[in-house]
């Protein structure tokens, strides 16, 4: 006898090393693998982008989306203390431990975008019995060395374009010594809306030319009606409250040293033309990194988020691989 097939959309609070957290999960079929995602900043989170843009993945996941600690829904509550990247390491598995008790699942998927996949990575390395695989994209694999590149992107653009203002504020604000700028948070802004105006971020140039990236996430979160006004106060509150108390954090981290060996299939699907999270440096920490199955590929016409670039192209390897992956687990006798 068939199980009757459970819709759910539903938006609460979980207790995550306790601070209470907002979730967002949709599915129209509570039997089908759990994908969790995992937003970037860190302090920006993608709940709009995550619940808009994916509900043709409902055929094949429940999709959960998280504000993660200080940020969003989540914002309310988070001392400054407790901004750390070993917390919010164990806020995620705590998350996967409630889905997977939630959904009745031994096992779910991750995937993570920017600082996300870092956070996604470091995850999955430091809890693994709960995950079935990983997925990054945007994947940030080495702090300093990334925004090193990133920041030599943009000077050599705007030395290409003439823009003499662009390289005066570069110049203002670095090169950044370990990853961070002069001036803090306000430096690394400077330095992501001049790489962001040369197709850094995303090939499309000509529109981004006339954004930075605070207004480029403002307009996105105010169009898309998924935030309650205590998150949107906690989102754009949040966004530097998190991100100036971690960015020294994450710029600290190379994932080659801190994480080795993972001990499930692990997958990077990035976008050639990234200079947020430099292409350049995947390849070399994919060749690092030991998985029992480890797979990269490249999607030629994106770059930061190619989820949102090349989106059927993207969505139709997740599906590929992660059926490949569930199908296996099933027969070990996991429940995904």
């Amino acid at each position: 006898m068939e199980t009757e097939k459970r819709k759910i959309e539903k938006k609460q609070k979980v207790l995550l090393g306790g601070l209470k957290q907002k979730i967002h999960i949709k599915t129209e079929d509570d039997s089908l693998p759990v994908l969790l995602f995992l937003h970037g900043g860190p302090g920006m989170p993608d709940r709009h982008g995550v619940m808009e843009a994916n509900t043709d993945l409902l055929d094949a996941f429940t999709i959960v989306a998280w504000d993660q600690r200080g940020s969003g829904g989540s914002r309310w509550g988070a001392k400054q203390e407790n901004l750390t990247v070993e917390r919010f390491t164990d806020d995620a598995a705590e998350l996967v431990d409630w889905l997977c008790g939630t959904f009745k699942k031994d096992k779910i998927f991750i995937i993570g975008g920017s600082w996300g996949s870092v956070l996604g990575s470091l995850l999955v390395y430091r809890y693994p019995k709960k995950i079935a695989a990983y997925v990054g994209y945007g994947q940030l694999v080495d702090g300093a060395e990334n925004e090193r590149l990133s920041f030599e992107f943009a000077l050599t653009e705007a030395k290409k374009a003439g823009d003499a203002e662009s390289v005066e504020q570069l110049l203002s604000v670095g090169p950044p010594e370990k990853g961070v700028y002069k001036g803090g948070m306000s430096g690394l802004l400077t330095q992501r809306k001049i790489m962001m105006r040369y197709g850094g971020h995303s090939p499309k140039a000509d529109k981004e030319k006339k954004q930075n990236l605070v207004v480029y996430f403002a307009k996105s979160l105010l169009k898309s009606g998924e935030y309650s006004i205590g998150d949107l106060l906690g989102t754009m509150t949040g966004a530097s409250f998190v991100l100036k108390n971690m960015w020294p954090q994450v710029a600290g981290i190379n994932l080659a040293e801190a994480c080795p060996e993972y001990k499930m299939p692990y997958f990077i699907f990035d976008g050639r033309l990234d200079s947020m999270t430099p292409a350049a440096l995947v390849e070399d920490y994919f060749d690092r990194i030991k998985a029992p199955h480890k797979e990269l590929h490249w999607f030629g016409n994106s770059g930061h988020n190619p989820i949102y670039e090349e989106p059927e192209a993207f969505k139709k390897l997740l599906r590929e691989k992660l059926n490949v992956v569930a199908a296996a687990e099933r027969e070990r006798g996991a429940i995904l």
